[in-house]
């Protein structure tokens, strides 16, 4: 029976990855030092990483290539850069696992296009499912996850984790776990370009509007509904998600 992993002290971590690291490729090597850690369910989710300075000292490189390091990390979404604050840790281990076959591809746009084709099958079955098994509990916390989205329209950090809380509550209400899971492997995938969709108010107002019609069908059990909504949300998700792949990935 695992238990579950105590919060790290700056000295825990270091400890954890190990001495230095091969002079070649140095970037690449502190990058999967840093992601192996986190994946290996022995830090919490929001955890705040040592310094850079401390970092570095125990890898044994500059401080350069450990920036160099969090930075791709933050690209892929596995950690959180916040200015004047510091470094944490975005998901747990099951939610940053895929992020290591993302790390490896670095997800071209053929991949990217069959991941969202991919992601709009199973979010319509997922929410049809949940319309018909959802529990009074299951509406509840899909209200909750719908009024965070209302309440943070200009505040697009969290409205974009109400919006992912929302759709993980989804995948609980379908009651299938395995569904549930690959939802959230595709997800975790596609998850750096999604939060860059939402770029302004309006778009998030759209997003709200989208999940409220998502959500209104799943109270009132209305699997037809359901399904049309959530497909009606991927199609314009999916496009906008898309859109801001082609304009912004290297090439």
């Amino acid at each position: 029976m695992s238990s579950r992993p105590r919060d790290r002290s700056a000295d825990d971590i270091v400890s954890a990855l190990g001495g230095s690291v091969r002079p070649n490729s140095a970037v690449s090597e502190v990058a999967k030092r840093l992601l192996g850690y986190f994946t290996s369910g022995d830090i919490e989710p929001g955890t705040r990483l040592p310094p850079e300075r401390q970092l570095a000292s125990s890898l044994g490189v500059g401080r350069s290539t450990v920036r160099e390091a969090l930075a791709a990390l933050d690209l892929l979404g596995v950690v959180h850069i916040r200015p004047g604050s510091g470094t944490y840790l975005r998901g747990s281990a099951s939610e940053l696992l895929p992020q290591t076959l993302s790390w490896g591809l670095m997800l071209g746009e053929q991949r990217t296009r069959e991941l969202v084709e991919l992601r709009h099958g199973l979010e319509v079955e997922a929410a049809r499912l949940a319309a018909e098994r959802a529990t009074d509990g299951h509406v509840a916390r899909l209200d909750v996850c719908l009024a965070g989205m209302g309440d943070n329209l200009g505040d697009l950090m969290s409205f974009v984790e109400a919006d992912r809380r929302f759709h993980l509550e989804i995948g609980e209400a379908a009651g299938n776990l395995v569904l549930r899971d690959l939802l959230q492997n595709v997800r975790s995938l596609l998850r750096v370009w999604a939060e860059r969709v939402l770029r302004d108010e309006a778009l998030a107002r759209l997003t709200y509007d989208e999940h409220a019609a998502v959500f209104r069908a799943i109270r009132d059990h209305d699997q037809a509904g359901a399904g049309e909504a959530m497909a009606a949300h991927m199609d314009s998700a999916g496009a906008r998600l898309l859109h801001a792949f082609e304009t912004t990935a290297p090439r």
